[in-house]
């Protein structure tokens, strides 16, 4: 096996994993990679001893310490934090709901990597580090469609509203931020009272939302679509 090959090879291994959001077996991730049970176990070694995987005491395996130490130099690298969360700040100052970044976890969840809680005395149940569905809310709408829309030249629709999608009392509006060749990073996002989403609140808040998304694509290298 060539050196690139066995590259090939150990990601699509990792990527199963991954993808999985859970430990798989190898006959698992033979199966997701479509790869032989013999190639996978010979990979593993090199995998395991790097600590991009663990193998547990079931014979499962997981991603291990190495990855998640890619995934914090990926983002020490693009300055997420640093970048966005002035917008974030803000967006509170202007007396909008609490705004947050998601990111997707896997193709179940998303993660809200940042938050920063609005001025309001009462607020929604969201905090930095939640695990939350994909597949509910305006934040896991965007993270699912941004991309389709922004291939269909639907740039004046990347916005996504939710009305007591994910929990029954509350909503949001979110849009997408860009990273360099137009890959979504996350999404940005208010969050609150459903209450307070009102028709004229929402038309208030859509285009605060989209200038705080633009200008955190624009910080973090990315580029608006037009």
């Amino acid at each position: 096996m060539s050196g690139v090959a066995a590259v090939d090879r150990a990601m699509a291994i990792a990527q199963a994993l991954e993808s999985a959001g859970k430990p798989l077996k190898l006959s698992e991730i033979a199966q997701a990679t479509g790869l032989y049970k013999s190639a996978v176990l010979r990979l593993m070694v090199s995998l395991e001893r790097c600590g991009l995987i663990v193998r547990r005491r079931d014979q499962s395996y997981l991603l291990g310490h190495f990855a998640f130490r890619l995934g914090k130099a990926y983002e020490d690298a693009m300055h997420v934090e640093e970048h966005l969360l002035p917008l974030m700040r803000d967006l509170v100052k202007q007396g909008f709901e609490s705004p947050s970044f998601h990111v997707q976890q896997d193709a179940q969840t998303r993660r809200c990597l940042l938050r920063v809680d609005s001025n309001h005395p009462t607020l929604d149940r969201v905090r930095a580090g939640d695990l939350l569905p994909i597949s509910k809310g305006a934040a896991g709408k965007v993270l699912l469609t941004a991309k389709l829309k922004l291939e269909k030249g639907d740039a004046n629709e990347l916005i996504q509203v939710s009305l007591g999608e994910r929990d029954p009392s509350c909503a949001a509006i979110a849009g997408p931020v860009y990273g360099p060749s137009r890959e979504l990073l996350g999404a940005l996002s208010l969050s609150g009272p459903l209450e307070r989403f009102t028709p004229t609140a929402i038309l208030k808040m859509t285009p605060a939302v989209l200038a705080a998304c633009e200008a955190g694509t624009s910080r973090l290298g990315g580029s608006w679509p037009t």
